[in-house]
């Protein structure tokens, strides 16, 4: 079976071949742009996109989008993630929170639109918390004032395997194996 991944990031691309080739699954690179609507969830996000991409007449597909929510700012910036790190920065984003609870999550939710599975959407979640002080040089984004529950390191100083172990698209791509095994099995 083989899928397309719409994005334009090589290492996401590079996560999905490996999260997938142990079901015999290919994973090629689509470039194809989604007008993100304005929404309050990430699966409505992908949604839209699912339906914009499949009037263009693209079939078998994959794509994500993901975000971090903070509930003491009323999940801000959730579905503005990359839009608010571009703008403030991480420096930003604690001037903001400063005060305030620092619980957070990030979550991914990953869309599939194939003619064998059907279309579904399955969601990671990774509760933690943001930190004081910017650590850690790997990862990008809000990755080093992230730390996931359970853990004292941020996502950015963390390696790729500690990192996918606890983030919230590697416990997507967890749910979304289990879901194309799951429907595999049922096309018999």
């Amino acid at each position: 079976m083989k899928f397309s991944l719409v994005t334009s990031n090589r290492h996401k691309l590079d996560e999905y071949r490996h999260g997938l080739e142990r079901l015999g699954i290919d994973v090629e690179l689509l470039k194809a742009d989604c007008e993100e609507i304005q929404t309050d969830t990430l699966q409505k996000v992908v949604r839209s996109c699912i339906d914009q991409l499949k009037s263009e007449g693209y079939r078998n597909f994959m794509l994500d989008d993901s975000g971090l929510f903070v509930p003491s700012l009323n999940g801000f910036p959730g579905v503005y993630s990359a839009y608010v790190m571009d703008t403030i920065g991480c420096q930003g984003m604690l001037r903001l929170i400063d005060g305030l609870d620092r619980k957070a999550r990030f979550e991914c939710c990953i869309g599939v639109c194939s003619d064998e599975l059907g279309e579904f959407s399955v969601t990671g979640v990774s509760p933690g918390r943001i930190i004081y002080e910017e650590r850690g040089v790997g990862g990008f984004g809000y990755d080093p004032i992230f730390v996931p529950d359970g853990e004292e390191r941020t996502f950015a100083q963390m390696d790729m395997l500690s990192k996918n172990q606890h983030s919230h698209r590697g416990k997507a791509m967890v749910l979304l194996a289990e879901e194309i095994k799951r429907r595999m099995g049922n096309r018999k």
